[in-house]
């Protein structure tokens, strides 16, 4: 049975194949970079002093942005005005790899354009300049077949509704025909509070805010949220509802009654813009393959998860999805192991040709200047093994006052770093005897400690291994710290 990582590169191995059909507002997002410097002596307002002018595809071409760069091919259908901001958005798209623009033009409208002026990485004010009223019946036709032709190439087709006039009853309908006909999903990123109207999509995909807004209170908890996905879809014809929650992962409803909630991975969030538009996209790849609601919701969160650490509206690559599976595939090939005893994974780890490293310490009040060195060995192995001075060690070494935390607290600690495999107690003065037993591809000391002193190393050296010094962290030690808290 393949694992969960495995169904997510089959994600990304068959995105080459596919072409995503997106349909949907499109705008064009403008920004006007700069300094500000000084206040307007006409009133008190910050001047900004221009220094570049970038544009690119926003709203339903951001979701076919991210469609193209996570490795498919993306064919837009969608209405712009008669404008130079067309042109420039239809030179976006001609320009851009793996997009494909089929959009009709209506000389009656302007073209949604979206600006905003950034100083110091801080948004001063965004214009916006955009008409709401539905399209034209002559150009709601030429939409709706440029998406029934389009549909017979594509393996899902992605509606993104802005609320700026293009997704009419009429193309919803085209939408709905065309997926049936090609026998093909259709996810909806809804606008509004009548979901009804986008009739019997695959699924739809509202953010916590916008369900709120349809069930007329606000949602937050788990139970919030089943409640709400359960009573919404009971009122609707749609198959499924895929809630985005934020931090708080998304929770999917399908026509069984069941929810499965997802949690998203703790990140440092840079920017939000065009995350939902990266879930949307990477839903879609994943839907299209065929895979179960797990994996396409997994895949939905790594891809919006690196989309928020990113500045600005931001696009997710093929491979970057595919470097983050390998983080966490090693993780998890790490976590599996933990449970046997060190001799079995010392024996898989160098059946894997895997580098193995050693560090040691007394660990007894963990502090920067140990993370420095357990993160410095980390980067250089693949494995890193640390010798933990037992109790009567350290009494041995630092007196009788000490360890201030016992060798199972010291080990618990450890083990809880990401940056360590595996920990193991020594009750000699030094470590030389598990060094001689682990047989280390790599041992690292920090201080000011030479290669040729480090205990350990002649055996490392022995077997054609390496002997490295991390840099000290000035001013960080426990004995430090003991004696610190004492005149406190």
């Amino acid at each position: 049975m393949d694992t969960q990582y495995q169904l997510l590169e089959r994600v990304c191995d068959a995105a080459a194949n596919q072409t995503i059909l997106c349909v949907g507002d499109i705008m064009l997002d403008r920004f006007v970079y700069g300094g500000v410097s000084r206040v307007s002596p006409e009133a008190p307002i910050p001047v900004l002093e221009q220094r570049t002018v970038t544009s690119m595809l926003g709203a339903v071409g951001n979701v076919a942005r991210n469609v193209a760069s996570l490795g498919a091919r993306a064919v837009v259908c969608s209405v712009t005005g008669a404008d130079s901001e067309a042109e420039e958005l239809l030179k976006l798209l001609s320009e851009t790899d793996g997009l494909v623009g089929c959009t009709v033009q209506d000389s009656s409208r302007h073209t949604t354009l979206k600006v905003r002026y950034v100083a110091n990485g801080q948004q001063l004010l965004r214009v916006d300049r955009e008409e709401q009223g539905a399209i034209s019946e002559f150009v709601e036709g030429r939409l709706c077949d440029s998406i029934a032709e389009e549909a017979q190439q594509a393996a899902a087709i992605l509606l993104s509704d802005y609320a700026k006039g293009c997704v009419t009853e009429a193309v919803i309908d085209a939408c709905l025909k065309a997926a049936a006909d090609n026998k093909i999903p259709l996810i909806v990123d809804p606008k509004g509070t009548d979901f009804a109207r986008y009739g019997a999509a695959d699924l739809i995909k509202p953010n916590a805010s916008e369900l709120g807004g349809v069930v007329g209170r606000k949602v937050s908890d788990d139970e919030d949220v089943e409640t709400a996905l359960r009573e919404l879809l009971a009122k609707i014809p749609a198959k499924g509802l895929l809630v985005t929650r934020s931090e708080n992962g998304l929770s999917f409803l399908s026509e069984t009654g069941d929810v499965e909630h997802f949690p998203a991975e703790k990140r440092e969030v840079y920017d939000v813009s065009g995350a939902g538009d990266t879930s949307l996209a990477a839903l879609g790849l994943a839907v299209a393959e065929n895979a179960d609601m797990a994996t396409a919701s997994q895949f939905a969160l790594i891809a919006s998860g690196i989309a928020v650490s990113k500045s600005g509206t931001a696009t997710v690559s093929n491979q970057e999805i595919r470097d983050a599976l390998a983080i966490k595939a090693t993780n998890q090939a790490r976590r599996s192991r933990q449970h046997l005893p060190l001799e079995e994974r010392l024996t898989a780890w160098r059946a894997e040709g895997l580098k193995i490293g050693f560090t040691n310490g007394c660990f007894d009040i963990l502090h920067a200047g140990h993370i420095r060195v357990l993160e410095f060995s980390a980067q250089h192995c693949d494995r890193l093994i640390v010798g933990l001075n037992s109790d009567a060690s350290v009494k041995r070494l630092k007196g009788e006052s000490r360890p201030l935390n016992n060798q199972d607290d010291r080990r618990e600690v450890l083990e809880a770093l990401g940056s360590v495999d595996a920990v193991m107690i020594f009750e000699e003065d030094t470590p030389f005897e598990l060094v001689r037993m682990v047989q280390p591809d790599l041992i690292v000391k920090g201080g000011d400690y030479t290669p040729e002193s480090v205990v350990g190393a002649d055996i490392v050296s022995a077997r054609g291994g390496e002997v490295l010094i991390c840099p000290i962290l000035e001013g960080r030690s426990t004995t430090g710290t003991i004696e610190k808290s004492k005149s406190l």
